[in-house]
Formats: C-alpha cells, sequence, structure tokens
C-alpha cells in the first residue's frame, strides 16, 4: 500500500495544487472561453426554443437545448480498397500485397440525462461490424481507425456491447459563468468558467486526451489511426478502444488541466482489462492553453504525458533470448513481466488562419523498450495538416483536409521484427527499416441533415516500416449519418 500511495503521490500533489490555485480569485474581464467542451458566444436559447430551422439541421432529428434527456445516434459505414504494391516478402502480420477491398461498420446510440444541473449520466450501446484491409493488421498508421473496434479480421462480432457508461460531476468554483455547446458527451449548456469535473466509469481516454477540433473525428474527418490520435500515446483501451477508469479536470478561463487513472488490459491488445491497480494501469496528465496570440486568432496547445504499468514484454530480452536458442524466433510473449512501465509525451497544437482555415499537429514520443500495449507499434510520430471548411465555395456545411504523419519505431523493436518477431500488428518476416510515411486527403460533402458522403485516400510509404514493401495507394468511400 505504501508503495501504491508514492506512485500517486505527484499526480494528486499537483490537482490539490490546481485546486488551492483555483481558490484564487481571478478577474474575468481578460478571459477567453472554457474548453475542452465547444463554446460558443451565442446566448443560451429560450425554453421554448427547441429546434432549429430545419436548412441548418446538422442531424436527421433535432436534439433539445432544455430537456434533461439525451437521445442521439451515429453511423459511420467504410468502405476501402487498395490496388497490388510492390512486396519482396510478406509475412504474418504484412498488409498484403495483393489487391483488397474491406467494409467497416460502426453504430452508436448516445443516451445521456441530467440528474441535476450539475451530475450528469451517460450510457453508449454500440455495434461494430466488419473489418479493415488485412484485418486492419500491416501498419503502425492503420488506415481506419474504426477498425479499432472491431479488432483483427472482425474477431469481436457485430454483436451489440456497451461503449461507455459514466457519471459526470461538476463542481462550480466561480459565479461566472460561459455559454456550452451540448452534444452526446456534454449535456450542460452553461457551465461555470472555473469549475472542476469529475468522471467515472467507462469510456475512452481519446475522448478526452489529445482531442484536436480539425484531426480527431473518423465521422467527418480524417481516417488514418495516427492522424486522429497521437501515435505514440500507447493509451489504455480493451481490444475496443475502452476502459475503466477516473478522471479529474479543471478548467479556467485560458487553461485547463485534467489527469485520469485507467485499467490496462491483461495482454496487449487483449479484452479483459487487469482491476488490479497495484500491479496494472494507467497515469494520465494533460495540460492545455487556449489564446489568440497569433494575428489575434484562437489557437490551441495541449501537452501529454502518460506512465502505463502492465504485463510487459521486452524487446532486447526477446533479441537475447533467441540468440541464447532459447526461441525459434524473437517471442515478446515469453518475455512479459508484471510491474513493466513504458511512458511517453506528446504535443497537440490547432491554429485558425482564417474563420474557414486552420492548420493543426502533433509529436509524439515513447521509451519504447517494452511492447506496444494497447494502441499501435508506434514509438515517434511527427503529424502536420490544414483543414477548411467550404464556406469558401458556399458549402458551408462541407469540409476538406490534407495530412502528413511520419510513424518510427526504437532500435530494439526495429531488430525484433528484422529477426522475425511479431508484434499485435506487425511483423513482416524481415525488415528494411524506414519511417513509416502517410499522406491522406479527405473531402465530406453534407448532403442533407445529418447525411454526409465523403472521399479519402491515403498514401503509404514503407509499410509496417518497411522499405522493401510498398509504396501503396488506400482510396476510400465513407458515408455517415448523425440521428
Amino acid at each position: 500500500m505504501t508503495r501504491l500511495l508514492t506512485q500517486f503521490a505527484l499526480p494528486i500533489f499537483v490537482l490539490l495544487f490546481v485546486c488551492l490555485m483555483a481558490s484564487r480569485d481571478v478577474s474575468a474581464q481578460n478571459s477567453l472561453p472554457s474548453k475542452p467542451v465547444a463554446q460558443t458566444s451565442t446566448p443560451p436559447p429560450s425554453a421554448g426554443d427547441d429546434s432549429k430551422d430545419s436548412g441548418d439541421l446538422l442531424t436527421v432529428f433535432p436534439h433539445s437545448e432544455t430537456s434533461r434527456y439525451w437521445i442521439s445516434g451515429q453511423a459511420n459505414i467504410i468502405l476501402q480498397w487498395h490496388p497490388a504494391f510492390p512486396a519482396k516478402y510478406s509475412g504474418p502480420h504484412s498488409l498484403l500485397p495483393v489487391g483488397e477491398n474491406a467494409t467497416s461498420k460502426w453504430f452508436t446510440l448516445y443516451l445521456g440525462y441530467e440528474l441535476t444541473s450539475t451530475t450528469e449520466v451517460f450510457l453508449d450501446p454500440e455495434s461494430a461490424s466488419g473489418r479493415g484491409i488485412s484485418g486492419g493488421e500491416g501498419l503502425a498508421g492503420t488506415t481506419n481507425l474504426d477498425v479499432v473496434h472491431i479488432s483483427s479480421g472482425g474477431s469481436l462480432g457485430s454483436k451489440p456491447y456497451i461503449g461507455r457508461v459514466m457519471l459526470r460531476q461538476i463542481i462550480p468554483l466561480s459565479k461566472d459563468r460561459v455559454d456550452a455547446e451540448r452534444d452526446e458527451l456534454h449535456l450542460a449548456t452553461s457551465l461555470p468558467a472555473r469549475r472542476i469535473e469529475i468522471r467515472i466509469g467507462k469510456f475512452s481516454l481519446a475522448d478526452f486526451f489529445d482531442v484536436n477540433s480539425r484531426g480527431s473525428d473518423t465521422h467527418l474527418q480524417f481516417l488514418n489511426g495516427t492522424v486522429d490520435n497521437n501515435g505514440a500515446w500507447d493509451y489504455a483501451a480493451d481490444t475496443r478502444g475502452y476502459t475503466d477508469g477516473v478522471l479529474l479536470e479543471y478548467d479556467d478561463h485560458w487553461w485547463s488541466v485534467r489527469f485520469a487513472e485507467a485499467l490496462m488490459p491483461k495482454m496487449a491488445n487483449n479484452t479483459f482489462l487487469d482491476a488490479d491497480i497495484a500491479r496494472a494501469r494507467a497515469e494520465n496528465l494533460e495540460f492545455e492553453a487556449r489564446g489568440s496570440l497569433i494575428a489575434h486568432r484562437s489557437g490551441t496547445v495541449r501537452l501529454l504525458s502518460y506512465l502505463n504499468h502492465a504485463n510487459m514484454g521486452n524487446y532486447a530480452e526477446s533479441i537475447r533470448d533467441f540468440f541464447n536458442h532459447e526461441t525459434p524466433t524473437p517471442d515478446i510473449k515469453f518475455t512479459r513481466r508484471q510491474g513493466r512501465h513504458k511512458y511517453g509525451f506528446g504535443l497537440n497544437f490547432e491554429q485558425e488562419i482564417t474563420p474557414q482555415v486552420g492548420i493543426f499537429g502533433r509529436v509524439g514520443w515513447s521509451d519504447g523498450h517494452n511492447e506496444s500495449f494497447a494502441y499501435t507499434e508506434d514509438d515517434r510520430t511527427f503529424e502536420l495538416g490544414g483543414f477548411s471548411t467550404g464556406e469558401k465555395w458556399r458549402r458551408k456545411n462541407d469540409r476538406a483536409g490534407v495530412a502528413f504523419v511520419a510513424n518510427g519505431i526504437v532500435a530494439a523493436h526495429q531488430h525484433y521484427l528484422a529477426l522475425g518477431g511479431l508484434g499485435f500488428l506487425l511483423g513482416d518476416g524481415a525488415l528494411t527499416y524506414g519511417p513509416e510515411k502517410i499522406f491522406e486527403g479527405f473531402y465530406t460533402a453534407h448532403l442533407w441533415r445529418g447525411f454526409y458522403l465523403a472521399f479519402d485516400v491515403q498514401h503509404i510509404n514503407n509499410p509496417g516500416y518497411n522499405q522493401a514493401r510498398g509504396p501503396v495507394l488506400v482510396p476510400a468511400v465513407r458515408f455517415h449519418a448523425d440521428f
């Protein structure tokens, strides 16, 4: 118990310090709207204004701004394919070099209820089916992030499951308030400018950490997993992408800090979470700053750190066992030990250039000595992208974007794959190392109300960090509906 308290001492101290600082009076005259909940300067609608003009409605059915209930849903259907591409060799976890296509289907029902003005509960049933190209294997930057809800080859099936079930508690720390946009994870339309928020239950860490308004949404934006998330952030999750945990957040006028303690899977990319937090858990800490320092245009910077404790294997030990003739090939599974650590850092930014155009990017780093465990096999990442809405061509609800991302792995991870080792996503049987380089562009057209049609294309050099394979071009069509 003493050891456990010692490990929690730093994050607990940080949160207590933030709460003490929050009790001090801060002038709000030069403040900006609070985030990460999307904010607006528009006053909240009156009690009788529960609908929007049908020409501006972006959901199939209008959603009330005053009801205690929230009921909505989404459908995301993605068809991807790729032609044959050059490959000197392939292995058990390679992107297939022959032409193939794949379809994924992801449906969610969002349910929420305001118990009080400061207490909300959420329940989100889901169904995910289909598969990704090559079963979602062979790439660090998977071409379809929705495949995380399906698992390799669609092995989890399409049976409905509970994605999220959580409670949100808001603790006001000031009388001045800011307007907030209502959505499936945030029901209050007005919030204290300074507040503490607590969430407890089942959720995805990516719902609240490393969020980027221009590059985090597979529904209407990019599809690639290392464009929508920081690839070097091995965030705690089961095979479907969810975990159980507690999230604490302090929000002030121009900054926020959030900390989460969450459960890790029992094994790499495993369905079952380890409930013994003395041996396996994940700590995540993020600081977010908002302002308009560049040309008086809004911008946001987020700094992320994480520390995972789990039953991880070690790449160097796997290689040593192979050379000692203890295994026929390096095998990370035989070196797994409870209590091993993996840590990393991330930077996430977005900057408005004009009201319609913005840029965004990420940088990520992890130590990489122990195995990639929950998200993807990526130890280094760099991303830069641009985003625009369609107002310039009189399509204000359309959106378009381009992004470039480069991913890399540490030397021991490279050597492990080169000797024929397998990760949970990668394993060509050999490796001629080169950074995985991905270019993605998309255009999403708003059809009517909550219906959208998008075209996406990705060009990938060195798939799976292998210069002996590729390049490969992956076009996609996406149909999305918001209810």
